[in-house]
């Protein structure tokens, strides 16, 4: 077992212990970055002018009339930033656009002395607008050749030759929606300039480090002069990786103006009309399969709506290319990939950043194929599933490690959810309701974890002993409900070898652990677990000589186990307290800066080959709804799943990511359906679904009635912090075994072996349609018979 993944006597981690803040989120104690506003004094509130037109020119921007406003101090515009005006790391995004580039776009921005003058300052802005031809629709932009970014090509194997060698040739198109974050805390930041002239940003954001880059480089100023600081986060999901930054910039740039503290803080609708979504994908696909239904080959186009500017469009397009095989191994393919760019926000990170995207593609692929080559959907997976000790990579090079647990996975997942049984169960159901029918599909996952961007993959952070015994943890990773805090106490005090109690976690800041990647990717808990764990290990090295010192025994033989050092085979003991305060007198550095960098990675984004992941994460999951026949209405009756999470560092935190993920994945999935308006109206480009009311999110109502879920036993990853894996994306993808079973469900309505297409979202809506094709199958199917009875009966 590697170093990295060891375990030592009486570990922390591995026990299932409640979130760290979880007593503040349901007191209401808990801050957030807007909660400060209220203990900061003299704060001014800054509100968007925005623009109401898809595209145009901006030809005026008259703000006196706002000055006049009572409370009004100071509207902010493109004249006012003394460094570079753009929000974007691609330099695609200015701060204060004179081109508006979606509805919606903020032109400038109004400082008030309340959130109501402010917004009535905003409301007087006046704006004139040459407008300009605009893209709404991601099929229109692909038909004007709108596109922008990198086009990557992923190439395996001979293509050409593998559909020579198909029995089978299938082709089609599958377009599917984009996905609103829907945190609970939308975009919020707070900027004041101390008393040494420093700017200090309290932001609601994934990335400080990068925060911090822009707000330095919109002021003109070098970074060691901007600090930036995340208490914790209600929610991110991907999108608050790249785009709280221009909102941290615009109250900094207020802050700096008028010496004052400066809040943003979007209500739900600037939120959800000012910032960027999951990519909506088109894709135009052709796969091959042998006679015995395993792909021989692939032929793909996948385009991303990545709106206005590019944000992470081009490693959101390259992570989707490089998670299409999903679970299976597909000898040729031929994939290429393509960012429309649109007159809509600018589209970022979301959960699974792509790869859910890519997944669904091939899940689809097979979902309308296994009929038509005569099998069980849950045979055809099967069968093209990755093997072990076959020698297969994936499409871009890289050999699957652990392969047999995609196998091992899914006969767990079977056996939990009885599924053979419930087939039965639902054969005899479907026989006997015409008008209500039940379906149950299983899928797989294999995610690959690390990010696409080698650079990316370190991790920092800051561990302080104080001498009274107590220990101050400082690491890179921002906090978002996700449990990254928890489990990195939990690997402090394990690797110390002290109670939990002993250790407290500081927010993160860029003045404590400086060049920290985003939280993201999954890489939270492996990069910075990495680093505490080698801060630890820094400081237990020294207090263990102290100990074999005042033990009298060679340092290799102490051990510090729940607080207190001993020596293998011996009486001798020291306290935890006593031993701290013993090094602090004999001059031992108490604090340590822990490192850590993801070995073994290589990446050519030109090519599209290498090994750009550290391990992948497998699941499955056993999904049974029931379908109203007449509305396409539905429920999921029961989800059985069982997840690959290494080691689990804290296993009541990781079910909750399991089960979090996966509803998060089948609202994508089933329900959540962003409208724009595309007519050439006065309000053409304007996002419609624009609140909770328009906007059909998960609840209640929506869970599984049954919710099964297991972590994969006896599965620890060698070289990955105490044996664990990631869990935040890969879960999402469980629920295409949802969107599976609404398919089969839909499919029962029609005669055996039909294919159906299924939207997603697959609404309610999109099933009756779904059901009606199912239908008009059957109906044609009837009246082929027909025909060729009375055929038959002439010929005779």
């Amino acid at each position: 077992m590697s170093h990295l993944s060891e375990r030592p006597e009486k570990p922390v981690v591995g026990v299932s212990m409640p979130h760290e803040s979880a007593h503040l989120h349901v007191t209401g104690a808990a801050l957030y970055t807007d909660d400060l506003v209220h203990r900061t004094k003299d704060v001014l509130h800054a509100h968007p002018v925005q623009a109401a037109k898809a595209r145009g020119r901006i030809t005026a921007l008259r703000t006196g009339p706002a000055l006049a406003v009572p409370g009004v101090v100071r509207v902010l515009t493109a004249a006012d930033v003394p460094g570079v005006n753009d929000a974007g790391m691609k330099h695609d995004e200015p701060l204060f656009p004179d081109e508006v580039m979606f509805h919606g776009h903020a032109v400038a921005w109004v400082l008030g002395e309340t959130a109501e003058a402010a917004r009535l300052g905003a409301a007087a802005v006046e704006v004139e607008l040459d407008e300009l031809p605009s893209l709404i629709s991601l099929r229109d932009a692909i038909a004007a050749d709108s596109f922008h970014g990198a086009r990557p090509v992923m190439l395996t194997g001979d293509v050409d030759a593998g559909f020579a060698d198909s029995a089978h040739v299938f082709s089609g198109e599958f377009q599917f929606s984009d996905q609103e974050h829907f945190y609970l805390e939308t975009h919020a930041a707070l900027a004041l300039v101390d008393e040494n002239g420093q700017m200090f940003v309290q932001s609601s954001t994934q990335h400080p480090s990068e925060t911090q880059e822009i707000v330095a480089h919109v002021l003109g100023l070098p970074s060691h002069e901007v600090t930036v600081q995340c208490l914790r986060m209600g929610g991110g999901f991907g999108g608050k990786e790249m785009q709280p930054h221009g909102f941290a910039a615009v109250a900094a740039l207020g802050a700096r103006l008028t010496g004052r503290p400066v809040r943003v803080r979007l209500n739900r609708t600037q939120d959800l009309t000012m910032s960027g979504k999951r990519h909506g994908f088109h894709a135009a696909w052709r796969i091959g399969f042998d006679a015995d239904g395993r792909i021989q080959a692939l032929d793909a186009t996948l385009t991303a709506d990545g709106g206005w500017s590019l944000d992470l469009s081009e490693p959101v397009v390259a992570r989707a290319l490089c998670h299409i095989d999903n679970t299976y191994w597909i000898p040729n393919a031929r994939v290429a990939g393509r960012v429309a760019k649109t007159n809509k926000v600018s589209n970022t990170a979301f959960r699974g950043f792509g790869g859910p995207q890519g997944m669904l593609v091939i899940e689809d692929i097979m979902g309308r194929c296994a009929p038509l080559l005569g099998l069980d959907p849950t045979e055809l997976r099967e069968r093209n599933f990755y093997r072990p000790g076959q020698g297969q990579t994936t499409p871009y090079g890289q050999p699957v490690t652990h392969a047999e647990r995609i196998s091992t996975v899914w006969r767990q997942v079977r056996a939990d959810g009885d599924v053979a049984h419930c087939r039965r169960e639902i054969a005899a159901f479907n026989a006997a309701h015409p008008h209500t029918k039940r379906g149950l599909a299983v899928t797989g996952i294999k995610f690959g974890i690390s990010f696409n961007l080698t650079a990316f993959n370190q991790g920092g952070a800051l561990v302080l002993i104080y001498k009274d015994g107590s220990v101050l943890v400082n690491h890179g990773g921002t906090e978002m409900g996700q449990g990254l805090h928890t489990k990195m106490l939990q690997v402090a005090a394990t690797t110390l070898g002290i109670p939990l109690h002993k250790v407290r976690l500081a927010p993160t800041r860029t003045d404590k652990v400086p060049n920290t990647s985003a939280t993201a990717a999954s890489a939270g808990a492996d990069l910075n677990g990495g680093a505490v764990k080698n801060a630890c290990e820094q400081l237990r090295e020294r207090l263990t000589r102290v100990a074999a010192t005042h033990l009298g025994a060679n340092a290799s033989d102490v051990r510090i186990v729940e607080g207190v050092a001993r020596v293998l085979g011996g009486d001798g003991e020291l306290a935890w307290d006593d031993l701290v305060r013993t090094a602090y007198f004999q001059r031992v550095q108490l604090s340590a800066a822990g490192f850590y960098r993801t070995e073994g990675l290589h990446w050519d984004a030109k090519t599209f080959r290498g090994s750009p992941f550290k391990y992948f994460s497998y699941g499955a999951a056993a999904a049974e709804v029931e379908v109203d026949g007449f509305t396409g209405a539905y429920r999921i009756r029961r989800v059985d799943i069982v997840h690959d999470v290494g080691d689990s560092l804290s296993p009541m935190i990781d079910i909750g990511q399991v089960e979090g993920g996966f509803v998060q994945g089948a609202g994508w999935l089933t329900l959540e359906d962003l409208r724009w308006d595309t007519g050439d109206g006065p309000h053409r480009g304007r996002l419609l679904t624009r609140a909770a009311s328009t906007y059909k999110l998960p609840s209640f109502s929506e869970m599984p009635e049954e919710f099964h879920v297991r972590l994969l036993e006896n599965a620890t990853e060698e070289g990955a912090v105490y044996g664990s894996k990631a869990v935040g994306e890969p879960p999402l993808m469980l629920a295409f075994s949802v969107r599976e079973a609404l398919r089969q469900a839909a499919a029962a309505f029609g005669p055996a072996g039909a294919s159906v297409e299924l939207a997603s979202p697959a609404t309610p809506e999109a099933v009756y349609w779904a059901i009606e094709a199912a239908r008009r199958a059957g109906e044609d199917d009837a009246g082929a018979a027909a025909r060729s009875g009375a055929e038959a009966s002439h010929r005779v």
